[in-house]
């Protein structure tokens, strides 16, 4: 039975019981200012339908039941912080993340070299994932591996505290679970995609998601087998790439399934504490055989110290 703290975790692998970092220190260093309109959409905010009661949905997520929710104007993202975006962070302030402190993060199985995925420990429930020491997020398949060539790539092997971090450097924060869903959807209505209810219209793949038989075969037939850069395929109608497919992405809120009347629907902000941080937008790795959590309503969350090789994040700010 859901008891409205847990996720389903098939998704993201987690940290919980693997040991955990600890607490990130917080940054001395001057908060960066790239202008508020760098690399951002402002929206206007307003009233829209949350959730779904979509039958492709996972009820246990606590996708629904749609309810009506209002958000004040902010600015967002236009896509996920790309490698080159979290490479100037670190430089700046030397923030060190905490895959890089504990010395290891989940990788996928297929990615690895064969000597490397023997020797590293896989959680039981997801097998296809392995914990290797040294995965971080400038060497994303562990030692050896680099970010040369994918710097517009989302930046992966982040934690929760890890892209709160970015965030507050970059003058900004994390979008709320509300905002985050307002702005995916794009101005459409009780859509299942950010782009209407047929996930490849007239055969146009619109997200880069797991295509062929999971976990054994991907043909990449979208043009990517693992991350893709941020401003691949197609914006939304308020210009946001790869909302569906490609990373997840952090969200502020702790994880609940109670969407109940007693919580304020107006700009809300999910529970005051938690285990687990909320989850958005589905990743390369979801495919429809077990997770289509790439639709705009679907969620799952992790414990805020977890990381992994298809977890990223976007930015917000209020609305000036």
């Amino acid at each position: 039975m859901d008891d409205g703290r847990t996720p389903h975790s098939c998704c993201a692998p987690s940290r919980t019981g693997v040991g955990t970092a600890p607490p990130a220190v917080p940054l001395s260093v001057p908060v960066a200012d790239p202008g508020p309109r760098d690399g951002m959409v402002r929206l206007p905010g307003g009233e829209f339908l949350m959730g779904t009661e979509d039958a492709e949905g996972f009820a246990t997520d606590g996708e629904g039941p749609v309810r009506r929710v209002r958000v004040d104007p902010f600015r967002i993202d236009a896509h996920a912080v790309s490698n080159a975006r979290f490479a100037a962070f670190a430089a700046a302030t030397g923030y060190v993340t905490e895959a890089e402190r504990l010395g290891w993060s989940y990788v996928f199985a297929a990615f690895l070299p064969g000597a490397l995925r023997r020797a590293s420990p896989r959680p039981e429930r997801t097998p296809w994932w392995c914990g290797v020491e040294g995965a971080r997020w400038d060497r994303p398949e562990g030692p050896g591996s680099t970010v040369e060539g994918r710097e517009d790539h989302p930046v992966v092997h982040v934690s929760w505290h890890d892209a709160d971090a970015y965030c507050r450097w970059a003058g900004g924060r994390l979008p709320t679970e509300a905002e985050w869903e307002y702005a995916a959807r794009g101005g459409l209505e009780q859509r299942r995609y950010p782009w209407g209810d047929e996930r490849e219209p007239g055969g146009t793949y619109m997200c880069n998601i797991w295509r062929g038989t999971f976990p054994a075969k991907n043909t990449a037939d979208d043009g990517y087998r693992g991350t893709a850069p941020v401003d691949a395929f197609a914006p939304n109608g308020f210009g946001l790439h790869n909302v569906s497919g490609n990373v997840w992405e952090w969200c502020a809120d702790w994880w609940t399934t109670d969407h109940g009347a007693e919580r304020p629907l107006v700009n809300p902000r999910g529970p005051h504490a938690g285990n687990d941080k909320v989850m958005r937008g589905g990743s390369h790795m979801c495919h429809d055989s077990y997770c289509n959590r790439y639709r705009v309503a679907a969620r799952t969350a992790n414990t805020p110290d977890s990381s992994s090789g298809h977890t990223g994040f976007r930015c917000v700010r209020d609305a000036d």
